[in-house]
């Protein structure tokens, strides 16, 4: 049942990661219905701990909802430091919705983990590791100089992009593979 449980979440991860491929944007309408569905499947299947545990079955609604703020309060200060789009933290939000607090964390370091591989990836491929470094460089200085003078530092005073990514791609993959981790006990 937990599984199954999980495939809503599957499909509308590799949704929206197509769109975000295809437009560079996440359809709201597509992580409204996983909010939805996330909640609803939590409220209503017998209680368990988790559709991926051991003892798979529902976290209850508010379990639901605590995931869901806890997928959105991780990724909304950098959204704010504008590094990340407002609809990567929706889709984070949704991933909460049906993990529950405590196994959202693992999907977003995971997420996290593939985020980084892609970059450094397209980095790689694009020649353009000299510039990425020089951001770093500037990131770093800049966000010192800014806080020291009371501003917050901005993702876009940066002079040279190295490029966008699809960041819903490395939340599917991270959720996915923080899922298989966690099913097979690597963890």
């Amino acid at each position: 049942m937990g599984l199954l449980a999980l495939t809503p979440l599957v499909v509308l991860l590799l949704m929206v990661a197509r769109e975000d491929i295809r437009s560079h944007r996440i359809p709201n309408k597509l992580v409204l219905i996983g909010v939805v569905l996330g909640v609803v499947l939590n409220g209503l299947l017998p209680e368990g701990q988790g559709f991926n545990s051991a003892i798979p079955g529902g976290l209850g609604w508010l379990g639901a909802l605590k995931g869901l703020g806890v997928g959105m309060a991780v990724l909304l200060p950098i959204y704010w430091l504008r590094a990340m789009g407002a609809g990567d933290v929706k889709l984070m939000a949704m991933v909460g919705a049906f993990l529950g607090s405590a196994d959202v964390l693992g999907a977003v370091l995971a997420t996290f983990i593939a985020g980084g591989v892609m970059a450094l990836t397209v980095v790689l491929w694009s020649k353009q590791l000299g510039q990425m470094l020089q951001n770093i460089k500037l990131i770093l200085l800049g966000g010192v100089v800014k806080m020291s003078a009371g501003q917050l530092p901005l993702m876009n005073d940066l002079p040279v992009s190295v490029g966008k990514l699809p960041y819903a791609v490395a939340i599917t993959v991270g959720t996915l593979g923080y899922l298989v981790w966690q099913r097979f006990g690597w963890m």
